[in-house]
């Protein structure tokens, strides 16, 4: 038995209560004891029955992307790891300490989006709304069991290699919640699929998936762009170089290195998720760098990493080094019958009518 399993085995009897103490909670909001708010503007939850990565920034892009230019759209997250607290609403400055560095970085590619975070959810959106301009959409970031707001449309995101039908309630497994939680959503979309999905197995996994036919199934995958430098908008091709030093903080790094080892040499130099980077991180980033011999190389980052690198730009430490990092979109299978796109737009569209025919019944009254 491994060491991992045999933790687990120890720690069974507290997955136990964890779980009876979550199911509780699940219960109160289900029968109205613990209070559900349904704001008054279109909202998108997006989150995962599993504690770590399951994608949700890049799932979170891809809807402000399909919306921004037609609505006006907030995203509110709770800013982890930040060093603020309370409602806050990016300036402009896109900084990291204040907004976490995963809102920093959606802040700095959408600027015409209001970036928000805030603990409380119900708090944020009040907030949001009373701004000069408010927000037609709200996209909430990881709040599948932030049960106090009640999306207008919950997105459910599961990996394709790490379901959460083979997975179990923490600290046995991973998910934060059981799997029964599945059914609050209105669509599920499975992460991290194959670019070319084989039929077979998508059915199987829909099937192994159990959900109700209220429920709409899609399939996404990731998409990598060409390289661009931590401070410049320069893409450079990496079948142009031939080594690579691979500097992560996030949870899983295995399927940004495969990506690149496919183009040439990796050396990977790895942080704890979230790691917040200091001048003693970049000299040991530059003294690994220094040691690799190819005359074609350069150092590569995620975009995440790149948020928080940002923030020691201008320290000495960081003169002269080549750091790009690696944009990634989501691209979304379409179904026959059935199209991820349209299906979102036409509840927001739906919606948005709904809200602006009660604005204006309860003015009328």
């Amino acid at each position: 038995m491994s060491f991992r399993k045999t933790i687990s085995w120890i720690l069974f009897p507290l997955t136990m209560w964890y779980a009876i103490c979550v199911w509780i909670r699940n219960r109160m909001f289900d029968a109205g004891i613990k209070r559900q708010t349904s704001p008054k503007v279109t909202t998108i939850g997006v989150g995962n029955l599993c504690a770590g990565g399951a994608g949700k920034t890049p799932h979170v892009e891809y809807l402000l992307r399909l919306l921004h230019d037609h609505y006006s759209t907030a995203l509110l997250s709770r800013g982890y790891h930040r060093k603020s607290r309370g409602f806050i609403l990016d300036d402009g400055s896109h900084n990291a300490n204040r907004l976490g560095d995963e809102p920093a970085m959606v802040a700095e590619k959408f600027p015409k989006v209001q970036v928000s975070v805030c603990e409380k959810r119900v708090v944020g959106i009040e907030k949001l709304m009373q701004q000069p301009q408010p927000p037609q959409v709200v996209v909430l970031d990881d709040s599948f069991q932030h049960r106090y707001i009640k999306p207008t449309i919950n997105i459910l995101l599961t990996e394709y290699d790490h379901p959460y039908y083979k997975d179990h309630i923490m600290p046995y497994g991973s998910l934060r919640e059981g799997r029964s939680g599945r059914y609050r959503a209105n669509i599920v979309i499975v992460t991290k699929s194959p670019e070319k999905l084989n039929p077979v197995d998508k059915h199987n996994i829909v099937s192994r998936l159990k959900l109700k036919p209220f429920q709409k199934v899609f399939f996404s995958y990731i998409h990598y762009l060409d390289p661009l430098p931590l401070m410049g908008n320069t893409a450079l091709p990496l079948k142009t170089i031939e080594s690579v030093l691979l500097v992560t903080g996030i949870a899983n790094a295995e399927p940004i290195r495969q990506y690149v080892s496919s183009f040439c040499e990796v050396s990977l130099l790895r942080f704890a998720d979230h790691h917040r980077f200091t001048v003693s991180d970049i000299k040991r980033i530059r003294r690994t760098f220094v040691q690799m011999s190819s005359p074609r190389k350069l150092i590569l980052t995620t975009e995440k990493d790149a948020a928080r690198l940002r923030e020691l730009a201008d320290k000495e430490a960081m003169a002269g080094l080549p750091i790009y990092y690696l944009p990634i979109e989501v691209r979304i299978h379409q179904n026959k019958d059935m199209n991820f796109d349209q299906t979102v737009e036409t509840i927001v569209h739906d919606n948005h009518l709904f809200q602006e025919r009660m604005r204006n019944a309860k003015f009328d009254f």
